[in-house]
């Protein structure tokens, strides 16, 4: 009879050690897992989501998650949609439990030149935002994108609501990637 329990007893904490051994190599496996996860991965497990996203400089843009690019994210605001570059974001809210990682067997997201371009093709008037200057505020140029190279697109400014007309035109700027922080479509009525 007490063999029983001490076989019991060993059977027991065999038990409790291999469960421990588990539950430790889940938890592994679950930070690796989290710590292999990048933004875009969180933020495809959002669309559809409301959300706020808040930029250097304070400003802040609140709508639908309607688009998730590789360096960019497309945010539907009752009356404009804004496109918004990664690097230009400080905090996101309202962000969900869900997370869908990049599937390795896809072609990669799209990137902001593929995005710039759809809007020059369409010749679209959007608002572009600036990365904040020295003095942390924005500057933003309203008129139409013309030209989308390798690493930056050139903007024919012309006052919103006004065609873009060469009697129209205010200027046209060339633009790096890397100091957008934002393109809004123009205002829909």
């Amino acid at each position: 009879m007490r063999w029983d329990a001490l076989f019991a007893d060993l059977e027991a904490q065999l038990y409790s050690a291999g469960q421990l051994a588990l539950e430790t190599e889940t938890n592994e496996r679950a930070r690796m897992d989290q710590a292999a996860l990048a933004l875009t991965d969180r933020l495809r497990g959002q669309l559809g989501a409301a959300l706020r996203v808040r930029l250097a400089g304070g400003v802040d843009f609140d709508g639908q998650l309607s688009h998730v690019g590789s360096t960019w994210i497309v945010l539907d605001e009752p009356t404009r949609s804004v496109l918004v570059t990664l690097d230009a974001v400080q905090l996101v809210e309202g962000l969900g439990r869900s997370t869908v990682p990049q599937d390795p067997g896809r072609p990669q997201r799209l990137g902001l030149a593929s995005a710039l371009r759809a809007l020059a093709r369409d010749r679209e008037e959007v608002l572009l935002y600036l990365s904040p200057g020295r003095d942390g505020g924005f500057r933003t140029i309203a008129g139409t994108v013309d030209r989308v190279g390798k690493d930056f697109l050139e903007i024919a400014a012309v006052p919103l609501g006004e065609a873009r007309r060469a009697g129209n035109v205010r200027g046209v700027y060339a633009v790096p990637f890397n100091a957008v922080a934002a393109v809004a479509s123009a205002r829909r009525s």
